[in-house]
């Protein structure tokens, strides 16, 4: 229930504004294509889920490994 009512953001309030737009818009042409779209678009902005929603793309930084320092050397040429 709290990610239904925490964390909205403009993206999310979009996805909600077309999917409602476009869920309105399908029954109105009775076109069941468009209600499928409408209803992707209701579910991941109600659930937070989604591309990248809901911290899908974070990357895990307490489980890298520090890189090395890499030491660029110039090599004499001259021989």
């Amino acid at each position: 229930m709290k990610a239904i009512v925490n964390n909205w953001s403009v993206t999310r309030g979009l996805k909600l504004t077309i999917g409602l737009i476009a869920l309105v818009q399908s029954i109105l042409q009775k076109d069941i294509t468009l209600s499928l779209l409408a209803g992707f678009l209701l579910l991941t902005a109600i659930a937070n889920i989604g591309c990248c929603g809901s911290n899908g793309c974070t990357v895990n930084w307490s489980n890298r490994k520090k890189q090395k320092e890499i030491v660029n050397e110039e090599l004499d040429n001259t021989k």
